[in-house]
């Protein structure tokens, strides 16, 4: 199964000023979610974002905010899908492939996949755009969801796949974004 612009949405899950700096690999997870941005920025895709609790957690690291003018979902739930709000915005953006990046794996993203997944949702989770406090927690949370019907990508499949072909505009811009 190909994924496709038209079916599509990006959920970017709690990367947060008080949580981002306990993260492993927090510079290349940075790196990633910026470049996962802009590239599906330049696609058209839809993008979405959630926020823990972010009276004690603070918001959206600056590099990341840009990309939702609109602002954040908030929610207490781990599980974004207990943000009614946020499943309201998604279920109208008429979309099945959730493509997900994001902290904790092990919680938050996981947690959020095992929901998506049972309410008809594809979700497509970005391994080098999601990461946790320790790196076991991150592999064990992939596994799970992995067993739990989530497709596993990276960024540079997901914004080529996206894109298609080479020779347009956008597919420059994703190439010089993943350089």
């Amino acid at each position: 199964m190909r994924l496709e612009i038209s079916d599509s949405v990006v959920l970017i899950i709690d990367i947060q000023e008080k949580l981002f700096p306990h993260m492993s690999q927090r510079e290349e997870l940075r790196e990633k979610n910026v470049t996962l941005l802009a590239g599906t920025a330049s696609l058209g895709v839809p993008r979405l974002a959630a926020r823990q609790y972010p009276q004690g957690l603070g918001d959206m690291i600056e590099p990341i905010r840009p990309y939702f003018p609109a602002g954040c979902w908030d929610k207490t739930t781990f599980s974004c899908c207990g943000s009614e709000p946020l499943m309201a915005e998604l279920r109208a953006a008429g979309r099945k492939n959730v493509i997900i990046a994001g902290i904790e794996t092990h919680i938050c993203v996981l947690q959020t996949v095992v929901d998506l997944k049972e309410l008809g949702f594809l979700p497509v989770v970005v391994v080098d755009a999601v990461s946790s406090r320790k790196e076991r927690d991150t592999e064990i949370g992939l596994r799970r969801m992995e067993q739990e019907g989530a497709v596993l990508t990276t960024v540079e499949s997901i914004l080529f796949e996206l894109c298609r072909q080479a020779g347009s505009e956008t597919f420059k811009t994703i190439s010089r974004l993943v350089k």
